[in-house]
């Protein structure tokens, strides 16, 4: 029984040392609501240019400024999420801080609702849509924003999910992200 509590003891300091609190410096939102940072990082450049070039070809007619700005707050805007949430690393042992009430938010459908309120403006090329993988799974549902052209589905989409990477924008097309298989949600 001792060595077993051992254990227990040695597991849990274990998967706490794991864990590690998020927190970015430098951003923060305009009077408008847009994303401000002091500096943005070199990865953080490229990797708004690589999604802007990719919303481009969601369809013939995506207006340049709309992708422009889908890009830059998709990656940007989950840091200022971040630290209002006092983000935890991993996902999974923040989702069991939040819902411990040991944090305010933060859990995937959380910020699918937040990123779409930041990023979801009137659009003439573009429509966001909440994606979900394995709905009413409780140990693998997962939820995030899918953005496509006006007209065309979640199938056709991007997903831009900040939960997955905590507060990092991971991004992929709906059909190469091999880990979920992306609908849209539905009550």
């Amino acid at each position: 029984m001792k060595t077993i509590k051992i254990s227990l003891i040695l597991s849990t300091l274990l998967l706490i040392s794991a864990c590690s609190s998020i927190r970015y410096d430098g951003v923060s939102l305009d009077k408008k609501g847009n994303t401000l940072v002091s500096a943005i990082a070199t990865e953080d450049v490229l990797k708004i240019e690589e999604l802007r070039k990719a919303i481009m070809t969601l369809g013939p007619n995506i207006v340049a400024s709309e992708a422009n700005f889908v890009a830059r707050e998709a990656v940007l805007y989950p840091k200022v999420l971040a630290n209002r949430y006092k983000l935890m690393s991993p996902p999974f042992y923040h989702n069991v801080l939040v819902n411990y009430g040991k944090r305010p938010r933060g859990l995937c459908w959380q910020w699918t609702h937040d990123m779409g309120k930041q990023i979801n403006r009137p659009m003439k090329s573009l429509t966001f849509f909440h994606g979900v993988a394995f709905r009413r799974n409780y140990w693998k549902e997962h939820s995030t924003l899918v953005v496509s052209a006006k007209g065309k589905g979640v199938p056709e989409g991007i997903v831009l999910d900040p939960w997955r990477e905590s507060g990092i924008l991971f991004w992929s097309h709906v059909k190469d992200d091999k880990k979920y298989p992306w609908v849209q949600f539905t009550n």
